[in-house]
């Protein structure tokens, strides 16, 4: 029978990619992580890890461990949440990774429906870009990730992850001045309009980024990106004072009327997906569905006050 623990270990491995990220993960020592490992490798009698220059890679054998231990851990989640599920009063700490946008627009109503129908439910929330919080959920670090996803920019699938969709989020072009003039009607001439002014938007390596750039060079210009940040409240300064245009999403006025000049974009590029995401088999666990169901009527209660109407 193999160590579930020193399993585990094996799993953070790859999910973390060396022994120093492991060992500060988990509070360890490196020697101490090396130790296990090396138990395991005693354990199972194969090489489970070969040297790679100053690092190690899992052998063949290793990825076949650690797809048992995943399969392993989901069981467990799911006991977790039937022994959750049978207890009359939800407890416990429930870890969120959000994106700007979804944190200021719908993290704090959600945590305010939950502190109202769950009070001893602990909620940690950290502000986290998807392409960081994603591995971060697969590695255990969070039980729930709010993401997103550009139209024409599908996020990778992963089989030990489950998507729920929460909304759909306008998508704008934001214009530093109003446009004006003959041959600026319409959303790619509009675009176009904006060949030559300074743009900002979120980095390189992000989604937001590369989807922003593709649509510019659709329009046929290569954007002239002066200003990067994956704050997009800076985002609206920048376009408000005339230094930058920018492609804004709707939740980032959190209700509040418009401050910019807003044009459409082209048909099949008006929306980003935004959505949570939990470790397979995690998803029935009473903390999640709670969180979920706070977050769909945070939802209702933003699209209330943007139409002037109560949500439900």
């Amino acid at each position: 029978m193999f160590d579930l623990h020193r399993l585990r270990l094996l799993r953070e491995l790859k999910h973390r990619g060396t022994l120093a990220a492991v060992a500060s993960a988990l509070s360890y020592a490196p020697s101490s992580v090396s130790q296990q490992l090396s138990q395991l490798e005693a354990e199972v009698g194969v090489p489970l890890l070969e040297p790679v220059g100053r690092r190690v890679r899992l052998t063949e054998q290793a990825e076949i461990l650690v797809a048992h231990t995943e399969a392993v851990l989901e069981r467990l989640e799911r006991a977790e949440a039937d022994i959750a599920t049978s207890l009359t009063e939800l407890t416990g700490t429930l870890r969120i990774a959000s994106f700007q946008t979804a944190a200021l627009a719908l993290v704090p109503a959600a945590l305010g429906l939950l502190r109202d129908r769950h009070p001893s439910l602990r909620v940690h929330v950290t502000h986290m870009e998807p392409e960081k919080s994603l591995p971060a959920l697969l590695a255990r670090d969070f039980d729930l990730v709010l993401a997103e996803e550009y139209p024409g920019n599908p996020n990778p699938r992963s089989a030990e992850l489950e998507q729920e969709d929460l909304l759909d989020d306008p998508l704008h072009l934001a214009l530093p001045e109003p446009v004006v003039g003959p041959g600026t009607d319409g959303p790619m001439a509009a675009l176009r309009s904006l060949a030559d002014h300074p743009w900002v938007m979120e980095p390189e390596g992000t989604a937001a980024r590369h989807w922003a750039t593709a649509l510019c060079r659709n329009a046929g210009f290569e954007p002239d990106v002066r200003f990067e940040t994956t704050d997009l409240l800076l985002h609206l300064r920048l376009v408000e004072q005339g230094h930058a245009a920018s492609f804004l999403p709707e939740l980032v006025w959190n209700g509040q009327p418009r401050t910019v000049t807003l044009r459409q974009l082209p048909r099949g590029q008006r929306a980003r997906r935004i959505f949570t995401v939990v470790r397979r088999g995690r998803s029935r666990h009473p903390a999640v569905l709670a969180c979920r169901d706070a977050l769909h009527r945070a939802v209702a209660l933003d699209s209330g006050r943007a139409s002037g109407k109560p949500g439900n």
